[in-house]
């Protein structure tokens, strides 16, 4: 239980994401800016952190021990991961994106054939996990029913497959990461690692947003600072903890996973408080329920023990 509610807290502060990226667009801020600034803001404040814990050299090592398989994943992880989400705001409002991103909620589960670890359990696709997770998006498509009408179908669907890529990149990036750890880096460490290694693709990123768009405002300046330490710092390290509690099982990972779609929820309230949204229809708010209602599902699945398989019954894949 200890990892589900680090993960709904975690979901708390990173829905400021969706909120102030939304903000920005609507202020005619760059996609890109957005994007960029917030892991450029990140870097000297992981730095501090980690510094201040005497612990910046074991992650350098680490780097220069393994350089492509962190650039690699850390770009999966954290660019093609946070890039997508910010691009999203151009096509639809915050909720929209945090409803749509909801689907890393099932991608994580179909991930795990593809990413079982020395350190975990051989399993295949945790059906009941994907069933459960399938409730938590039927939920958050029931809330944004109202709001999706009104949308024009072309910025649905590039949103859509936008997010699709970012959906699988986050825990894709994430799982792989710790399998390149193996354990031998805390949370901290990590995320300053993947934060330098993503480092090339942001500069990237911000060069062709500086020919295209300019310099960014001191609005989206601050804004995407605001982003960077409630949901890059913050959120990011909750999360990141969260499934490090549960690394090598499966069902367990699943369910704080899927606590980021909680994210729509504190999306949703954010927007209607500070960027004068509509209140929920009764469809919406039944979505609500039947997110919450998985949530729940998901934790009472975690904390049930696993029946004692007997050596003579298990099969090995």
């Amino acid at each position: 239980m200890k990892a589900i509610l680090l993960g709904i807290l975690g979901a708390l502060f990173f829905s400021t994401t969706f909120v102030l990226n939304r903000s920005m667009e609507l202020e005619g801020g760059s996609w890109v800016w957005s994007a960029s600034l917030r892991f450029f803001f990140m870097l000297p404040i992981l730095f501090i952190i980690v510094g201040m814990q005497k612990r910046v050299k074991p992650v350098l090592q680490h780097l220069k021990k393994k350089p492509i398989a962190w650039i690699g994943w850390s770009t999966v992880g954290f660019g093609l991961f946070y890039a997508p989400i910010t691009f999203a705001t151009v096509y639809g409002p915050g909720w929209l994106v945090a409803a749509t991103f909801q689907i890393t909620i099932v991608a994580g589960s179909l991930l795990v054939p593809f990413l079982n670890g020395k350190h975990t359990d051989r399993e295949g696709i945790p059906i009941k996990s994907v069933l459960i997770s399938s409730i938590i998006v039927i939920g958050v498509f029931l809330m944004q029913l109202e709001h999706a009408s009104v949308v024009p179908v072309m910025s649905v669907i590039i949103c859509v497959l936008v997010l699709i890529v970012s959906a699988f990149a986050y825990p894709l990036g994430n799982r792989k990461m710790m399998q390149v750890v193996d354990g031998k880096l805390n949370t901290f460490q990590r995320i300053l690692g993947m934060t330098i290694a993503s480092t090339p693709f942001w500069i990237l990123l911000s060069i062709y947003g500086f020919f295209m768009h300019g310099l960014p405002s001191s609005s989206q300046i601050l804004q995407t600072l605001i982003i960077a330490i409630s949901s890059g710092i913050i959120a990011t390290t909750l999360f990141f903890y969260a499934t490090e509690l549960v690394h090598g099982n499966n069902q367990k990972l699943a369910a704080v996973e899927a606590t980021q779609s909680g994210e729509v929820v504190f999306a949703l309230i954010g927007e209607m408080l500070f960027l004068n949204s509509n209140l929920p229809s009764t469809v919406s708010i039944f979505g609500i329920l039947l997110v919450v209602f998985g949530m729940i599902l998901h934790s009472m699945k975690s904390i049930r023990p696993k029946p004692k398989v007997s050596r003579s019954t298990s099969i090995s894949k």
